[in-house]
């Protein structure tokens, strides 16, 4: 009895990979903002990697790429909950979806500034070589 119950919180375990990957993959497909930060971060760790950023400042730029996706992924939960709840245009919805999208534009704005503090000595030292 007890290997069953091990066996299905395996199951349920493996499955949430797939309903994760399902959910990147329509994240990719379907959001052109979630698709603009991939892109986007893909650069900028190729720039620290071309720079040689230190292994922590490397460690920085992937917690913020990965907290940047989460936030648009999180704002498309909402978003789509919200659209799931009600298709009419209502103020309490409006005002959800705003806060969730301004989570992600005040996290962005950080994320540049960051992203400046990291690379600005780096860069700096290229052009005086």
């Amino acid at each position: 009895m007890a290997s069953r119950d091990n066996r299905s919180r395996l199951l349920r375990f493996l499955r949430s990979f797939l309903y994760a990957s399902q959910g990147f993959r329509y994240l990719v497909k379907n959001e052109q903002n979630f698709l603009f930060h991939l892109i986007a971060g893909s650069f900028v760790l190729i720039a620290g990697l071309i720079l040689e950023l230190s292994v922590i400042k490397m460690c920085i730029l992937l917690t913020v790429i990965g907290i940047m996706l989460s936030l648009e992924a999180l704002n498309t939960g909402i978003e789509r909950s919200i659209d799931l709840i009600t298709e009419k245009e209502h103020p309490i919805a409006k005002v959800a979806k705003d806060v969730s999208a301004a989570a992600v534009f005040l996290f962005a704005v950080i994320s540049v500034i960051i992203g400046i503090l990291l690379f600005f000595e780096p860069i700096v030292h290229l052009f005086q070589s």
